[in-house]
């Protein structure tokens, strides 16, 4: 029950106001701790503590920052199943996810101990008589992350592993309903050989990210969550003169053509529609049928969203756990409400599940509707909750553009035995992440993560080269010696001799 603190400069700090809120077991519906909640002068504090930091960091060779990195990595193989734990006590997401979460995150690290070679400039010997010219990539100073709850280990190590790879110093603002992960970490860092100060845990709420927003020295600012913040965020870090990448909303349809293998759709569609309790930025919410598939494949659906082992996510044979909080159980179900008024099929009902055990819980089970329209709330907007919509479509040209037509454009997938409809399908649909028969395309690690529309603001995406981009600002030198400079001032542009 102690509370949960901020980290800052090597050590936990006790906040400096009293605001606090409870963290919740999400399978119990029991109160398991609280967080401290920060403010201007908690993120001032971690900001001076990157200051000290940063000049030794920035100019430490990057072969040493990617040594910490890799007894970072160590660290972290050897307790990944201490912060699976954590993230299913918090968040509630079945243990084997939390622990595919955690591996995803780990793979981020591993592209980050390679950054000597990421960091590598381009040179032009002889660019013009006697000049050569080259780039090279330096630290931007302090930057920060903010990030969600629905995965508290993955999303944040998308950000300050390369962050502090590339030589910046890093304040996270994770959560405020799972914050617990973020702690170890900071742990696993510090034991990991990283100076005090390279990387810095504010716990909050809007109040910490407005601080971050707001502050001169934080010079660029990752965030992921929803679409109006996102917005927001963007926004208002521009306008303070900061590089920011804000990833938002999304509404990822899953386009199944009629010649699909029905068993591969049907299993893809359950596990990318209800894993994590839907509680996925990349999570299908919307089954595009298209033709004669859909009267196939409904009655699967709806016999495997009814079927779903839903228990606490440390059993064993649990299939889908609780969602993070009673407030977020209120808002799906006031959804599938929505759904039901305005004429969708209610094929499969999740609202009102009691689990044997933990009937204090906030879970709502597998949610299935049929003969979806675009015009529906419940498909315009993300509910972040297991709630599968289907949309029947007469063909493929049909399909494409409902899928461009919406205005989130995250992630997508197209399942099919056509290649020709495959080729056509990733080339013309309007979406930043495409699945050519497979549910949830996250991109591997030196990939980036990113996708269009309205589900993205700014212009890199995170992780992969795009990270590292995000994270430095290039440089261009040219280089001339006296030996080889003519005399006399010159007035003209110069060019190339």
């Amino acid at each position: 029950m102690d509370d949960i603190g901020h980290y800052i400069g090597g050590r936990t700090v006790a906040p400096s106001g009293g605001r606090r809120q409870p963290v919740w077991n999400p399978a119990t519906g029991a109160v398991a701790r609280h967080v401290s909640l920060g403010n201007a002068s908690d993120v001032a504090l971690a900001v001076d503590a990157a200051r000290a930091a940063l000049p030794a960091w920035a100019d430490t060779p990057p072969l040493r920052r990617a040594r910490v990195m890799n007894a970072f990595l160590q660290l972290l193989n050897q307790h990944k199943d201490a912060l699976a734990a954590i993230i299913t006590a918090e968040h509630g997401k079945v243990f084997s996810d939390a622990q595919g979460e955690v591996m995803r995150g780990i793979d981020i690290v591993e592209f980050a101990c390679g950054i000597p070679q990421l960091l590598k400039g381009d040179y032009t010997d002889q660019v013009s008589t006697g000049i050569d010219n080259w780039t090279m990539r330096q630290p931007l100073g302090i930057v920060a992350g903010v990030t969600p709850f629905n995965f508290p280990v993955m999303v944040p190590m998308w950000m300050f592993p390369v962050a502090i790879a590339c030589g910046n110093c890093f304040i996270l603002k994770p959560s405020e309903r799972d914050p617990s992960p973020s702690l170890l970490m900071a742990d696993l860092l510090k034991q990991a050989g990283l100076p005090d100060g390279v990387f810095n845990v504010v716990q909050g709420d809007k109040v910490v990210v407005d601080a971050l927003l707001a502050h001169p020295d934080v010079k660029a600012l990752s965030f992921v969550g929803s679409t109006p913040i996102a917005q927001h965020v963007y926004e208002t870090g521009a306008r303070h003169g900061k590089r920011v990448q804000a990833l938002g909303g999304a509404k990822n349809h899953m386009v199944v053509m009629p010649d699909a293998n029905l068993e591969q759709a049907v299993d893809a569609l359950v596990g990318a529609a209800y894993g994590s309790a839907g509680e996925r930025c990349m999570a299908v919410s919307v089954a595009v049928l298209v033709g004669d598939i859909a009267d196939r494949i409904v009655p699967l659906l709806a016999e495997r969203a009814v079927g779903l082992v839903v228990k606490n996510g440390m059993e064993r044979d649990a299939e889908m756990g609780p969602l993070v909080s009673k407030e977020a159980r209120d808002r799906v179900e006031s959804y599938i409400e929505s759904g039901v008024a305005e004429g969708a099929t209610l094929v499969a009902d999740g609202r009102g599940l009691s689990v044997p055990g933990h009937e204090q819980g906030f879970f709502t089970g597998g949610t299935l509707f049929d003969n979806v329209t675009p015009q529906m709330k419940i498909y315009r907007e993300e509910i972040f909750g297991p709630v599968l919509s289907c949309v029947r479509v007469a063909d493929f040209n049909a399909a494409l553009d409902l899928v461009n037509a919406h205005e989130f454009g995250n992630g997508v997938a197209c399942f099919t035995s056509d290649g020709n409809v495959a080729r056509e399908f990733a080339r013309r649909v309007e979406i930043g992440m495409v699945g050519i028969n497979v549910p949830i395309p996250v991109p591997m690690a030196w990939h980036g993560f990113g996708g269009w529309k309205r589900s993205i603001f700014g212009d890199l995406h995170t992780y992969g080269e795009e990270g590292v981009r995000f994270y430095t600002r290039q440089k261009s030198v040219m280089q001339r010696w006296p030996a080889s400079t003519p005399k006399g001032a010159e007035f003209v542009m110069p060019t190339s001799k």
